[in-house]
């Protein structure tokens, strides 16, 4: 076991990456600016993977299939498995979430 401090990746700009991981799942950091959005509904990615997506900062808003909901500090949110969804920052500042895989897909 070793901890992985994620603190210096959620300062960064703009970005996706993976920080750790297991067999079973994987933690990925994903930073959106004001404006941004992951790119339009998309579910190709990770179909097979279920997404918990924990917002550590900002603010944002989540669209799974029709539907949109707002996202702040705090929230957590499931994405099933090959549910076609994006994330976008609404706030002036970064949308910074934590996201787990499972299983890993990245």
């Amino acid at each position: 076991m070793k901890p992985v401090n994620v603190t210096p990746i959620l300062a960064e700009g703009s970005l996706f990456r993976i920080v750790a991981g297991t067999a079973q799942s994987q933690v990925g950091i994903l930073i959106l600016g004001s404006g941004e959005k992951t790119g339009g509904l998309h579910a190709s990615d990770h179909p097979e993977a279920d997404q918990v997506v924990y917002v550590v900062s900002g603010h944002g808003e989540a669209t799974i299939r029709d539907q949109t909901a707002p996202l702040a500090p705090g929230d957590v949110l499931i994405i099933d498995a090959g549910d076609p969804h994006e994330l976008r920052c609404t706030g002036d500042e970064p949308l910074r979430t934590l996201n787990v895989y499972a299983p890993p897909t990245y």
